[in-house]
């Protein structure tokens, strides 16, 4: 008999019931250390005080009108938004996967009204995660993700990741845009190196092709910049956001130049929930702390400290680890072990990790993670690396 809670997950027995900070609680009182953040979700980790009084506050006045009004909470966020980022303009939605949407429409309609309407290919890569909708499969690719959800959209085509002379090589007449993650997450924790954007950049220009970022992961101080791609020195013509950026509160944007998103007036898209006062209250307070002066120079010395304890880790377990990669507080360790039973051999620590593509164990902690936690969190790693009967 099928479960009343439809089993498309493979979850671990344990049900948490209250968090703090970087811990969680079970339904036995037993206390779980996090370094997953709801898969870079909590970034200022479980029931942070400013996030439950901004959401009390707000849920005592108003939850939902639609966006049949004017939402006074939905401009103060986007205002800070625009004032933070490259973008003029920001449409909210309630998760990535309706970013990803939104952000295909606006870069095909954006052809449409230039008197394009074939310039509809979106390049894409391997090892991509853009969500789970039509839209964000398609552009994807992996037969994980798409085998059994045919037929698939059109219109997408995928390339080997951070193979730059295939890419100058793709783009075409019909090239709408270029679909990319400055660093992968679901794919492996893999960073695009900062030359490979500013190339993509310049390419795009050149050939006037719209360039996507998805920094759904990446993205809200999680790399110790804003956003990932300002290490590069690099904008993009439309983003996607979410996870971190409602702190755990459910909240996705698309932000956009003026001239990207020129194509979407009055009736073009919508969202019911989108843009909520709930959410829009708590995102515009969690883009406050973060972009409050030291918050992420904190995270890149917390990124500095976890990563020297993670390579001493990796240099005691050299059957169990290759390395280290990522950037900021978005860190992979490369297994030589499937992930999965080091996520196993964690949970027996009380620790919470994440796996990823790649033979990788996603490190996705907090971003407010104290320095003690971090010491913490890796003796739990290196008990986890001996107890799979290595090092």
């Amino acid at each position: 008999m099928i479960a009343s809670v439809l089993p498309t997950y493979n979850r671990a027995p344990i049900a948490f019931v209250r968090g703090h900070g970087s811990w969680l609680e079970a339904e036995d009182g037993s206390r779980y250390l996090d370094l997953g953040a709801g898969i870079a979700v909590n970034a200022l980790g479980h029931a942070n005080p400013d996030l439950v009084a901004t959401l009390t506050e707000q849920a005592g006045k108003l939850w939902h009108v639609s966006n049949l009004y004017r939402i006074p909470e939905q401009q103060r966020l986007a205002d800070l938004l625009v004032e933070h980022t490259f973008a003029d303009t920001v449409f909210f939605t309630n998760s990535g996967t309706e970013a990803a949407e939104l952000a295909v429409k606006m870069a095909r309609k954006y052809w449409y009204e230039k008197g394009a309407p074939d310039r509809v290919e979106i390049l894409a890569f391997e090892g991509a995660f853009h969500g789970r909708s039509s839209a964000a499969i398609a552009a994807a690719g992996s037969e994980k993700m798409t085998r059994g959800f045919g037929p698939l959209l059109p219109g997408f085509r995928q390339l080997l990741w951070g193979d730059m002379e295939a890419l100058r090589a793709a783009v075409t007449e019909q090239t709408a845009a270029v679909w990319v993650e400055p660093v992968q997450g679901e794919g492996g924790i893999r960073p695009l190196p900062d030359a490979d954007l500013q190339e993509l950049r310049a390419l795009c220009d050149k050939t006037g092709t719209l360039l996507i970022f998805d920094e759904v992961q990446c993205g809200m101080g999680r790399t110790g910049r804003l956003f990932a791609h300002e290490w590069a020195g690099v904008t993009p013509d439309i983003m996607m956001v979410a996870k971190g950026i409602g702190g755990g509160f459910p909240l996705g944007a698309v932000l956009a130049t003026e001239a990207a998103a020129s194509g979407m007036t009055a009736g073009t898209h919508g969202s019911t929930y989108g843009g909520n006062p709930l959410a829009c209250a708590v995102g515009a307070r969690v883009m406050e702390i973060v972009a409050e002066p030291g918050f992420l120079e904190a995270v890149n010395r917390k990124a500095g400290l976890f990563r020297q304890k993670l390579e001493a880790l990796v240099a005691a377990h050299p059957d169990v680890f290759e390395g280290v990669r990522g950037q900021g507080l978005m860190l992979g360790l490369k297994c030589r072990c499937a992930p999965a039973d080091l996520v196993q051999a964690a949970y027996a620590e009380h620790l919470l990790t994440v796996p990823a593509a790649d033979n990788v164990l996603r490190i996705l902690p907090a971003l407010n993670i104290p320095d003690e936690d971090i010491v913490e969190a890796v003796e739990r790693l290196d008990r986890a690396a001996g107890r799979l009967g290595h090092g």
